[in-house]
């Protein structure tokens, strides 16, 4: 009997886990990978003192099970978030922050231990990198009588057998052309679908000390005046490296790296003292910046509107496309569990 071929287009945490699961059960698989990094909103960056930051998929809770499995799995571990000391929530710009303190009694949430990278290179490690090719951006997919042809901006072909989109619904039907086209349904829905982080500007400030701990504050700050939106600490499982991370407002995306820089650290100065403004370096990830992961929408779309809708779960060309990612997933999508529930859900089809 022939070895099925299936050839995954994106290799983030749903195109992984979905090869992951198809070798399980003997198919051969090959992931074509766009960007020269292979981990699409998984980005874990180290700074110079050795801490690990999250410029795109960081937490996770109890609630989020297929997650929680597959890090049981790989045998990943993860630890809590720390929340204990004042935190701040600022309303007005012109009226100090409100402090409060998050009870050890919440819902805790959780990081992978070492980054979030960690899943990402324990996949690859589990698939083998001989399956993976980078820098490979698919233009076209083609029906050829039983198969489907790939075809890269490079003008290379790939054929199988059947192929599986992780990437973006809105992002897959406006940089890829079909033959046939896809149904007229399907590609209002996908354009119409939100691409999680899209929006977001994450960002992160490495320093040298948790200065903020020494003098009794969380790290946790919620801001509905100022540049920083949202912020946590983010130092090690281990507490060998010291970062503050979170998100900024996302209309700032129109102020250059240098201004946004500057007003974060004139906040962080304004809450924290002095202190804040000795850091090693700052960071910053304008997701509406990467184009292999966000396309503009042509008209006003809602955050999670269409994620997980039931048209995404009916292969197209034939029964021979299948279009999955986190997105796509009918629980938590847009998460790192949705992406794995997204890929559990595609893996049992075949």
């Amino acid at each position: 009997m022939k070895k099925e071929k299936v050839i995954l287009i994106g290799a983030g945490l749903c195109g992984l886990y979905t090869a992951y699961l198809l070798q399980k059960k003997g198919i051969e698989v090959l992931l074509l990978e766009a960007n020269t990094r292979i981990g699409g909103r998984i980005k874990t960056i180290t700074g110079t003192t050795g801490v690990t930051m999250e410029m795109g998929a960081t937490w996770f809770g109890n609630q989020h099970r297929h997650l929680l499995e597959v890090l049981n799995i790989l045998e990943l571990p993860y630890f809590r978030q720390h929340t204990q000391g004042i935190s701040l929530f600022e309303t007005m710009s012109f009226v100090p922050p409100q402090k409060f303190e998050i009870s050890d009694s919440e819902e805790p949430s959780f990081r992978i231990k070492g980054g979030t990278a960690k899943l990402i290179e324990k996949l690859i490690s589990e698939i083998g990198m001989q399956h993976i090719k980078t820098q490979t951006k698919i233009t076209a997919i083609k029906e050829d009588n039983n198969q489907l042809i790939v075809i890269d901006a490079a003008g290379n072909s790939y054929s199988a057998d059947k192929v599986i989109s992780t990437i973006p619904p809105n992002l897959l039907v406006n940089s890829v052309v079909f033959e046939p086209n896809l149904p007229d349904a399907f590609i209002q829905l996908a354009k119409k679908t939100h691409t999680w982080m899209g929006e977001s500007i994450k960002f992160s400030v490495e320093y040298t000390t948790p200065f903020w701990r020494q003098n009794h504050y969380s790290g946790t700050l919620f801001s509905q005046a100022s540049i920083i939106q949202e912020m946590y600490d983010h130092s090690t499982a281990d507490n060998s490296g010291f970062a503050l991370k979170g998100f900024l407002n996302g209309g700032t995306a129109v102020l250059s790296l240098e201004e946004r820089k500057e007003k974060v650290i004139a906040q962080l100065t304004t809450f924290f003292g002095l202190e804040a403004n000795d850091y090693v370096a700052y960071y910053e990830n304008v997701w509406r910046e990467e184009p292999l992961t966000f396309q503009p929408y042509e008209q006003l779309v809602l955050a999670h509107q269409n994620n997980g809708h039931s048209l995404f779960k009916n292969p197209l060309q034939n029964g021979k496309l299948y279009v999955s990612g986190a997105e796509t997933a009918t629980q938590n999508p847009g998460y790192m569990d949705g992406a794995i529930f997204a890929a559990k859900t595609i893996a049992a089809q075949f």
